[in-house]
C-alpha cells in the first residue's frame, strides 16, 4: 500500500497530538503543486472531494466522473483515484483514516465496493457545504485535544449522514443499471439466510472483498455463505445482470488494476497476492478480464504511485 505523504506546504511530517482525529482537510490545488503527486493513487483512507471550482474530471477505479461546482466524490480504502488533469478544477479534499468514526456508527455508509458521487444542488448543495466548510474551519483552529477531537469526529458524523440521505445520482457512472439498483444498503445485513436475492448478493460481495485473494471459486464463496452455486448466481444476475463467477474474477481484476497502476510491485508478485503462483497463469487470466496483459496495462498508463497529505 502507498504511504501517504506530509501536507502541502510543510517542510517535514510532524507526529500526530494526542487523541488527534485522524481527519485531515485541503485542496485540490495545493496538492497538486507537485507534478509527481498527479499520478495514480492508492488511498489507504476515505477521501471526500468537494469541486468548488471550475470543469473537468477525476477517475477513480478506472472510471471517469464528470466535475462541476457541486460535484460531490467519495473515494474508498482501496480505491485508485487519479487528476484529470484540468488546471481550472479545484476541490475541497476531506480525508479520515477507517478507525476515525469507527464507534460512531456512520462509517461506512452505503455498498464499501464503489465510489459514492453526488452532483449537487440547491438546499442539498448548501447543506454539504456549510458542513464541509465548517470541518475545514476547525481542523484548522484545533490541531488536538479530547473536546477538538470529539467536535471534528461528530461534524464528519453529521456530514456523513447528510449523504447517506442523499438518492443515488442517476448520472453516475459505477451505479448499477436503475433496474437493478440496490436501494438500501441494510440488505447486505438483512435476512442472511432468506432467500432475497439483493441480500445474497451484498453477502457475496462481502465475502468476496474479504477472500478474493484466496479463491475465485464460486463453490467455495456458496459454501461460506451456506446457500447453493445456483442460489449466488441467481442473485449475481438479478443485481447486476453478470453471473457470480463473473462478479469474483471481476473483483480479482480490478485489484489487479489497482496494484499495476498505483504500485511498483512486479507483475508476478502482483499475481502472487491474488491466487496465481504461476505468472503464466495471470496473464492469462487478465488478458481474458481486461483486453491487455499486466505489462501492457502498466505500460499504457501515465503517471506513478503518489500520496495524499497525511
Amino acid at each position: 500500500m502507498v504511504r501517504f505523504g506530509q501536507l502541502p506546504g510543510t517542510s517535514g511530517e510532524l507526529p500526530a497530538p494526542p487523541g488527534w482525529a485522524g481527519i485531515r482537510t485541503f485542496t485540490l490545488r495545493d496538492y497538486l503543486l507537485d507534478p509527481a503527486r498527479r499520478g495514480p493513487l492508492l488511498v489507504d483512507r476515505h477521501l471526500l472531494i468537494l469541486v468548488t471550482v471550475g470543469h473537468g474530471t477525476q477517475e477513480i477505479d478506472f472510471r471517469t466522473y464528470p466535475c462541476r461546482p457541486g460535484s460531490l466524490l467519495w473515494v474508498r480504502p482501496g480505491q485508485v483515484v487519479q487528476h484529470g488533469g484540468q488546471s481550472g478544477l479545484d476541490a475541497v479534499m476531506v480525508c479520515w483514516t477507517p478507525e476515525t468514526m469507527h464507534d460512531l456508527g456512520v462509517s461506512p455508509i452505503g455498498p464499501p465496493f464503489t465510489a459514492g458521487y453526488w452532483q449537487l444542488a440547491g438546499e442539498d448543495e448548501d447543506a454539504v457545504i456549510n458542513e464541509v466548510s465548517q470541518l475545514v474551519v476547525d481542523c484548522q483552529r484545533h490541531g488536538g485535544g479530547t473536546l477538538a477531537t470529539e467536535l471534528l469526529r461528530h461534524q464528519l458524523a453529521v456530514l456523513l449522514l447528510r449523504l447517506a440521505l442523499l438518492p443515488r445520482d442517476p448520472a453516475d457512472p459505477g451505479a448499477l443499471p436503475p433496474a437493478r439498483q440496490v436501494v438500501d444498503a441494510a440488505d447486505a445485513d438483512a435476512d442472511p439466510h432468506g432467500a432475497d436475492p439483493t441480500g445474497t448478493f451484498w453477502r457475496l460481495r462481502h465475502e468476496v472483498e474479504r477472500s478474493y485473494g484466496q479463491t475465485r471459486r464460486v463453490e467455495d464463496y456458496a459454501g461460506r455463505l451456506d446457500c447453493s452455486v445456483r442460489t449466488l448466481t441467481r442473485a449475481c444476475l438479478a443485481a447486476t445482470g453478470r453471473s457470480a463467477k463473473q462478479v469474483i474474477d471481476e473483483r480479482v481484476a480490478l485489484e489487479a488494476r489497482r496494484l499495476l497502476a498505483a504500485t511498483d510491485l512486479p507483475v508476478a508478485e502482483v499475481g502472487r497476492r491474488l491466487g496465481f503462483p504461476e505468472p503464466t497463469n495471470f496473464g492469462r487470466f487478465f488478458h481474458r478480464e481486461v483486453g491487455h496483459s499486466p505489462g501492457a496495462f502498466r505500460a499504457g498508463l501515465s503517471g506513478r504511485t503518489t500520496a495524499l497529505p497525511g
